[in-house]
């Protein structure tokens, strides 16, 4: 009988490794879906990234267009009110 107590207590035990065992792959395997995720949001992210950085630069040149515009048509209005300064002081105006 002690021979069946010791090989009880063995499975006993060998159970419980299999137990620990099949927590411990459970919890690397919730991890590696972790890892998985965190990198497919990192890689969204990244396209993200990509995309405002392009938007950004589009809206730069955009403004640097407008504040050339801008620049352009003061200085038409600036001739513009010269030449009717112009005009009316020649016409007594």
């Amino acid at each position: 009988m002690a021979g069946a107590a010791s090989l009880d207590a063995a499975f006993e035990r060998l159970d419980q490794a299999l137990g620990r065992l099949e927590l411990a792959v459970e919890r690397r395997l919730a991890g590696e879906r972790t890892i998985s995720g965190l990198e497919d949001e990192l890689f969204r992210l990244g396209e993200d990234r990509s995309r405002l950085a392009g938007d950004l630069d589009d809206a730069l040149a955009k403004a640097g267009r407008l504040e050339d515009a801008n620049r352009e048509v003061s200085r038409r209005l600036v001739a513009a009110m010269e030449s009717i300064r112009s005009v009316l002081d020649a016409h007594g105006g």
